[in-house]
């Protein structure tokens, strides 16, 4: 992994580069720099994974090999699929949610812009337009949108990831065995997901959950349901949050009983013993 003193600095003309550069700050495993998607050297293109052919054969043949080397047993190949899209949906859901958080900054960055690398946790994204709000010094940098609101911001960014993942759920569906709704389930939890344990790194984490609970209401789709937050009582009295995500990753079918805190399958009195013994 790359350490701090390698981390590229932001371009001064970059709207999303103090946001990059603190995220790889707090979570050293994911390092996005902004440049055109590389080739070779393990690097994948997002637009590779949405065309589903021989990238995402290679990209799907890691999950494969992985899930062998850890539980000692091949998965199904849409369990396989299910991994794969999850390694790579939840970082890139970042690219988005991060700059939106601390900066108010919506990058608007399409599939062919972004590649990832994720045996080095690097990812790159071509960014060439963004959104933000009035007042913002980045208004004066090409390729700015002024939008009305913290409202129309929020719009843009559920507008500016479903541009992105749209394709690439579509590359993923034909090995998942999965509709269309089991598709956006999956993404809205990696939205969610990645940007309250961001959140929780930043030091903002009741902060994250306000926001993702505004961006994500329900009746917004093609996301599936809200955010989904809620608290759960400890045996202390204590608050405990926790959420109920909208899609299974079907880790289950491989160790049945040890399923996500925030799964479907997961009861409330486990999920206090478990948040209880954090």
């Amino acid at each position: 992994m790359s350490t701090a003193a390698a981390r590229p600095l932001p371009r001064p003309s970059s709207p999303v580069g103090a946001a990059y550069a603190r995220l790889s700050e707090v979570f050293p495993g994911l390092t996005v720099t902004e440049e055109a998607p590389p080739r070779g050297d393990g690097w994948v293109s997002a637009a590779g994974l949405a065309a589903g052919g021989t990238a995402l054969d290679a990209f799907l043949a890691w999950d494969d090999a992985q899930i062998l080397a850890d539980y000692g047993e091949r998965a199904r190949p849409d369990v396989v699929a299910s991994f794969g899209l999850h390694r790579y949906a939840w970082p890139a859901c970042l690219l988005f949610t991060v700059p939106w958080f601390l900066d108010r900054r919506v990058p608007r960055v399409p599939a062919a812009g972004v590649a990832y690398q994720r045996a080095a946790g690097r990812m790159t994204a071509r960014i060439e337009s963004f959104s933000c709000l009035p007042g913002d010094p980045a208004a004066a940098l090409p390729g700015a949108r002024v939008v009305a609101g913290e409202e129309e911001l929020r719009a843009e960014l559920r507008a500016a990831l479903v541009e992105h993942l749209a394709p690439v759920l579509d590359g993923f569906r034909p090995r998942m065995r999965r509709g269309r709704r089991a598709l956006w389930g999956m993404a809205t939890d990696e939205v969610v997901e990645g940007l309250w344990y961001l959140g929780h790194l930043f030091g903002a984490e009741p902060r994250a959950k306000r926001e993702l609970g505004l961006l994500l209401p329900g009746g917004t789709g093609p996301y599936v349901g809200d955010a989904a937050f809620r608290e759960l009582t400890g045996h202390q009295g204590e608050a405990l949050a926790t959420r109920d995500r909208a899609s299974c990753c079907l880790f289950y079918t491989l160790r049945p009983k040890d399923t996500c805190v925030t799964c479907p399958r997961t009861c409330d009195a486990e999920r206090i013993e478990r948040l209880s013994a954090i």
